[in-house]
């Protein structure tokens, strides 16, 4: 089988004439392997002009793995300007004059919580409630890393 290039490989570049365009909207989904108590929180950060997944990591709803999805972030996104909830994490990892923590009820991350709907629509093995459910981390691993170079790909064809 082959692999996978990065991520990164999969985006379009930053819109370089309007930098402000190219904004990160960033959240956290759980999902599980085998049973409920087998946590894994799925951090995202989705580009708000492309709508494609910029980074993603893996693990708990720690700093660590906040620290862990900001380093996954490719170097010609990191001065993008960032919008997350009011998670501690996110606020002490990203840089104070790039990061505003906002409400859901203002609209700023609406793209990434419609992404975060999407995947689990699409990835039946991620629904809270289900009968497919993963049971390796493995497969939980690769499933998504699969289903997020398909989707970006497919966004890049529809921008382009």
């Amino acid at each position: 089988m082959a692999e996978l290039p990065p991520l990164g490989e999969t985006l379009l570049p930053p819109d370089a004439a309007d930098p402000a365009a190219t904004a990160l909207e960033m959240d956290e989904l759980w999902s599980f392997v085998l049973k409920k108590t087998g946590k894994r929180w799925i951090w995202i950060a989705l580009c708000r002009r492309t709508r494609q997944v910029v980074a993603y990591a893996i693990g708990d709803r720690s700093q660590q793995t906040c620290q862990r999805l900001w380093e996954a972030i490719p170097e010609v996104y990191r001065s993008a300007h960032c919008y997350s909830d009011f998670w501690k994490a996110y606020g002490a990892v990203i840089p104070e004059e790039q990061h505003t923590a906002v409400s859901l009820r203002s609209g700023q991350t609406a793209r990434v919580e419609r992404f975060n709907n999407t995947l689990r629509q699409r990835l039946g093995r991620l629904v809270r409630q289900t009968l497919s459910f993963l049971k390796s981390l493995v497969m939980h691993d690769s499933c998504l890393r699969l289903f997020l170079h398909r989707y970006n790909c497919n966004r890049a064809a529809i921008l382009t």
